[in-house]
């Protein structure tokens, strides 16, 4: 479980790639204190499971399904990306339920600056922009971020300077891939409230059970 609050931008140092699949070893330094073999590091938003350390970085092994759903398959040396420790039951709550599972990839369209604020329009797919509402939030290359506005192909958020100083989003431009990951709440309410065909209810209520009992 993570917050979408970034600890510290790493940098890719190797990427090895096989058939299907992926070893990715990246230097950072924020991350590192108290981490082990076995724990979950989200890098741009993508819940890894670290399995070496040393030297000033740890490896991950990245699985076909992960390179297909998200950004991951464009990481190369020298690329830098944002690094976020699973969430202590003690710590603070600075984001939003992030759980590291990329629902898509989006396409960043247009990048304004507003006063202070810094735009950024994405471009999305329809199966992610229906869990995409107005004030909610989203989680983009693993940044919480609230969504300002939303229409039936895109949608924008708006970030303050630090928050694009201290993340991955100080290089994205126009035509970048981004990961995305939805309000997991939004997933479920939408699962919970969905009809399931009857013949997988196999319910035993029908009309004369309740008759024979007195409804």
């Amino acid at each position: 479980m993570f917050t979408g609050i970034v600890e510290e931008v790493g940098t890719v140092a190797r990427v090895k790639r096989g058939q299907r699949s992926a070893v990715v070893a990246i230097r950072a330094e924020t991350v590192l204190e108290g981490s082990r073999i076995g724990d979950s590091i989200a890098v741009n938003g993508v819940c890894l499971t670290v399995t070496a350390l040393g030297g000033g970085s740890f490896s991950a092994d990245v699985m076909h399904e992960t390179l297909d759903r998200s950004a991951l398959a464009g990481l190369a040396p020298g690329a830098p990306v944002n690094l976020e420790r699973a969430m202590p039951a003690n710590g603070r709550f600075g984001g939003h339920i992030v759980a590291g599972h990329v629902d898509g990839v989006g396409i960043i369209r247009h990048v304004r600056r507003d006063d202070t604020a810094i735009w950024y329009t994405v471009e999305a797919a329809s199966e992610v922009l229906r869990y995409v509402v107005e004030k909610g939030s989203i989680a983009m290359d693993g940044i919480s971020l609230t969504v300002a506005a939303v229409s039936e192909a895109e949608f924008s958020v708006s970030a303050i300077p630090h928050t694009v100083a201290q993340t991955v989003l100080r290089a994205r431009r126009a035509g970048d891939l981004v990961n995305l990951e939805t309000d997991i709440i939004g997933k479920y309410v939408e699962k919970l409230l969905r009809p399931a065909p009857e013949r997988q209810l196999g319910s035993a209520i029908t009309r004369e059970f309740l008759t024979r009992h007195g409804f």
